[in-house]
């Protein structure tokens, strides 16, 4: 059936105005967000198929993947790509304040679905609070590149007292490897030197987290 098929009432734009965004099924939002569907394809037969393995999943998609779906063209997938990014950031933006491991892994949950490395720096203020969070690489697969004024530039920029770093391992796996050992040596070193103290390296896998500064940001609390 084509939407302009179906009684008024029951669009979802027309549901949304009516009843609040929060009764809308998640075919129903996407369909929102999209407007329209394709010939042949109703929007909210096209919002079924992408919804169908998940929002975490859909958030995984570049918009150039997205664009690779029928019915999806440059317009439709920025759209859909800015509205998911809003919602991670919103998400990372309730909890304001960083003061334990489990704190930074919350902020950054999204990497566990990532397939691809990504080092973000969560900055934070001298009480703790989120000032920003940056994502200053990606990687391939199994590695990324980091190079410490990178690492810095944002929290030299946004004067951040300290800062927490974290990166996921695609594999799934949150141990940390020799390289990340040296890396968190070489961050902390730097920011000795720059007066912007390093609390943590968190490291994000899809069996869990693994922290190499157990027990520092505790001092926060």
């Amino acid at each position: 059936m084509a939407m302009y098929d179906t009684p008024a009432e029951e669009r979802p734009r027309e549901r949304l105005l009516r009843y609040g965004a929060q009764v809308l099924s998640d075919a129903e939002l996407l369909a929102v967000l999209l407007g329209t569907g394709t010939q042949g394809q109703s929007v909210l037969e096209l919002s079924r198929e992408l919804i169908k393995p998940g929002w975490a999943q859909l958030s995984r998609r570049t918009p150039a993947e997205l664009m690779q779906v029928r019915g999806l063209g440059a317009a439709k997938a920025t759209t859909l790509s800015a509205a998911l990014e809003v919602g991670h950031r919103v998400e990372r933006g309730t909890m304001v304040r960083v003061a334990s491991p489990q704190d930074a892994v919350r902020l950054v949950s999204d990497l566990r679905d990532r397939d691809q490395e990504e080092f973000r720096v969560i900055l934070l203020n001298t009480k703790g609070l989120v000032l920003g969070i940056e994502t200053v690489f990606r990687g391939g697969l199994d590695r990324v590149e980091v190079f410490p004024r990178e690492v810095f530039r944002s929290a030299v920029a946004r004067s951040a007292a300290s800062i927490v770093v974290a990166h996921n391992h695609p594999s799934g796996d949150p141990a940390p490897s020799r390289q990340d050992r040296a890396l968190t040596r070489r961050l902390e070193a730097c920011g000795e030197l720059m007066g912007i103290e390093l609390l943590d390296h968190v490291i994000v896998g899809r069996s869990g987290h693994t922290s190499l500064h157990l027990g520092k940001l505790t001092e926060l609390s």
